[in-house]
């Protein structure tokens, strides 16, 4: 018997299907997001023991392709020393077993209640137990199979019967009072379990948010059939393979060809090794997409784009009002901003070592024995290699008579990032500006350490002992005034000047763009195209090119039209896009071509918009076919699914709508389209 037709809904889809809003949505995926509420049962404990992904296919040399992973162990057998001094440090711990060498959270019976969470740890010789609430809101006792770290912070994990490693709902602080804390509460406050960051819930995902960085070979994947995820990788831990790249070649050669070593790569492909997990990114293909990871020895922008004040088309909280972020873990977005990259060429390997060599605290390189002699700072010791001369001035510079203010990291690299309960070092390196205290709430390295005095008085002692420091604290005075909500009325100019500025980080640049055009929309046309035909970098003429999809602005379509030959994809999809938005036949038949050619089908964005405008025209075979496509790719896009969900219903096959409908909700419980399309096909029945 065929299922019921939803009458009551079938007008809500007809009108979906015939309207042009929403073009602009799907233009833009959403970052990486949000499944299942399954309940809280769980699956057999792994073995720690993971297996590798699957290999390319031989070369016909009879060596293993460059793709192709050896694993750790394998490059201990020649690396010896290496891969013991590695072993020893928390890069190889990035994930571990949740065995008694690993596990530094106290689990003798513990107990922890918070505002909206509440667990109890215990351990059973080997085994590390964790009872809490599950997503049914019942109490429940989980196995923690895996730790996240340990070396500030250790968030356990848990594995569900649908194979997702989920983290846990507090975590152990390590560095603090050696006590157990919610995160997540504090970052987001109470949640409930149709939160999209409680604990059970996509957005607490280890194969979404963690694993990328914290393991070495990834291969996660998700069954759209079963909801069932499998997860295999070479390592735990960032191991030799996720800084040299694929070593089963090598291994078997013993060819220096066959192996990447990131001191001998150019400064942008060295930067790019660490870059890939030290900051947030959005990636050009999907996170499921192994085939298209990041490689070392590949250009960080052929594969991501750095998260830098957007979080798709949301503000992120992540950043202070001048530029700089707030929160840890976003050293590469703090670097590229810095006067140290973008004009002395600095690299995270010009203060920092291999985690497998000879290093300080923080894997910073180690004071030379001259150094040491003179009691010169581990911090300042690394600074001194570029800045000789202003290091030789001593107090004559510094002006200060304590010895922690003759560390250069007291005044260039404060204290002001936060990073759960800890506060790290502002890789931004910049000088202190304590009227952007005043006038934006951006903290300063003065008053870190001067609490009690003002702002005012920091700025008078400033501009008395450094005068020529007035011209530098221009430019964060001035990214405050372009960047702060609470000036976005007066904001034109400063966003015009930044965005016009050859001499500033590119991804603040960047930035600009996007507020300038969302802030005035009529006006910014002219500046968006003028740095468009002005520059080469990839990262802000992709922003650039977003802008100017937001602005509308249909003559700037011949600027883009040649960009969809471009060297970088990034560029091309994105001029493809926005002469979609902008209403230009081009931009179609170019999504097409991107859609079509194996190189680039794997890109979610052409197929969800291809969908997008077959549903303009009505045209349901080609929209379903479309969606469907780019949830092979992402199928944890909940707004996709809803889409889809609506192709089905109007064709008549109500239960694969609704399947759509539930598997939106296991992405994103707090979905309004889908919970309300879901009442409505119940109402119908």
């Amino acid at each position: 018997m065929p299922a019921p037709r939803p009458a009551l809904l079938i007008p809500v889809v007809l009108a979906v299907l015939g309207v042009a809003a929403g073009i602009t949505a799907a233009l833009r995926s959403p970052p990486e997001p949000v499944p299942p509420s399954t309940p809280a049962a769980t699956a057999p404990a792994p073995t720690v023991t993971a297996s590798a992904p699957a290999s390319p296919a031989p070369v016909k040399d009879g060596h293993p392709p460059a793709g192709a992973y050896a694993g750790s162990a394998v490059c201990g057998e020649c690396h010896e020393d290496e891969h013991a001094a590695w072993g020893k440090g928390w890069h190889s711990r990035a994930l571990s077993p949740a065995t008694s060498k690993f596990v530094v959270g106290d689990f003798r019976k513990t107990h922890f209640k918070g505002d909206s969470s509440e667990a109890w740890m215990r351990r059973d010789g080997e085994h590390h137990h964790m009872r809490t609430r599950g997503a049914d809101g019942q109490l429940a006792e989980f196995p923690v199979q895996w730790v996240i770290g340990g070396k500030r912070m250790q968030d356990p994990v848990t594995t569900l019967a649908d194979g997702r490693w989920q983290v846990l709902p507090v975590y152990f602080h390590v560095t603090g009072k050696g006590e157990w804390v919610d995160y997540s509460e504090t970052k987001q406050g109470a949640l409930t379990p149709d939160h999209p960051f409680f604990w059970t819930n996509f957005r607490r995902s280890a194969q979404h948010a963690c694993l990328d960085c914290h393991v070495t070979g990834l291969d996660a994947r998700y069954e759209r059939a079963s909801h069932i995820w499998s997860t295999k990788f070479t390592d735990a831990g960032v191991a030799c393979e996720s800084c040299h790249g694929p070593g089963a070649r090598h291994a078997d050669t013993q060819e220096p060809k066959d192996i990447v070593q990131p001191d001998k790569l150019s400064p942008e492909q060295g930067l790019a090794v660490c870059a890939q997990c030290h900051g947030p990114r959005r990636p050009l293909f999907p996170i499921l997409d192994a085939a298209h990871r990041f490689q070392p020895g590949q250009r960080y922008d052929d594969h991501y784009m750095p998260i830098v004040l957007f979080v798709g088309n949301e503000r992120s909280g992540d950043y202070f009002t001048d530029g700089r972020p707030s929160t840890s873990s976003f050293e590469y977005q703090a670097l590229l901003q810095s006067r140290c990259h973008t004009q002395g060429g600095a690299t995270c390997l010009t203060c920092h070592t291999a985690p497998h060599e000879p290093h300080a605290a923080n894997e910073v390189r180690p004071p030379k024995p001259e150094q040491t002699a003179a009691h010169v700072s581990v911090g300042a010791s690394t600074c001194q290699q570029c800045h000789a001369d202003v290091f030789a001035q001593g107090q004559r510079h510094t002006h200060h008579t304590a010895r922690a203010a003759q560390d250069c990291l007291s005044c260039h690299m404060p204290p002001v990032v936060s990073g759960v309960l800890d506060k790290f070092a502002d890789h931004a390196m910049d000088v202190p500006a304590p009227d952007n205290t005043t006038r934006h709430g951006v903290p300063n390295a003065c008053n870190t350490c001067h609490a009690k005095a003002t702002p005012e008085s920091m700025s008078q002692a400033l501009t008395k002992w450094w005068p020529q420091a007035a011209g530098r604290q221009q430019r964060r005075l001035r990214l405050a005034d372009a960047f702060d909500d609470k000036t976005a009325a007066t904001s034109r100019p400063a966003l015009e000047a930044v965005l016009a500025d050859s001499t500033e980080a590119p991804s603040l640049r960047g930035a600009a763009a996007r507020l300038l055009a969302r802030r005035f929309k009529h006006e910014a046309a002219p500046a968006l195209r003028a740095t468009l035909k002005g520059t080469t970098d990839n990262s802000l003429r992709t922003d650039v090119i977003d802008a100017l999809g937001f602005t509308g602005a249909r003559a700037a379509a011949e600027d883009l039209v040649p960009l969809l030959a471009d060297g970088s994809l990034w560029v091309r999809q994105a001029a493809a896009l926005t002469l979609t938005t902008l209403g230009d036949a081009r931009g179609p038949a170019a999504l097409e071509t991107l859609a079509s050619r194996p190189e680039t089908s794997g890109l979610v964005q052409p197929h969800l918009v291809l969908g997008q405008l077959a549903m303009r025209r009505k045209d349901v075979a080609t929209a379903t076919r479309e969606f469907e496509r780019a949830l092979d790719l992402q199928p944890y896009n909940p707004d996709a699914l809803v889409r889809l969900a609506d192709l089905y219903i109007v064709q008549g096959q109500t239960q694969r709508g609704q399947e759509r409908l539930e598997e939106a909700l296991r992405f994103d419980p707090q979905s309004r389209a889908a919970k309300q399309r879901l009442t409505m096909l119940r109402q119908g029945r």
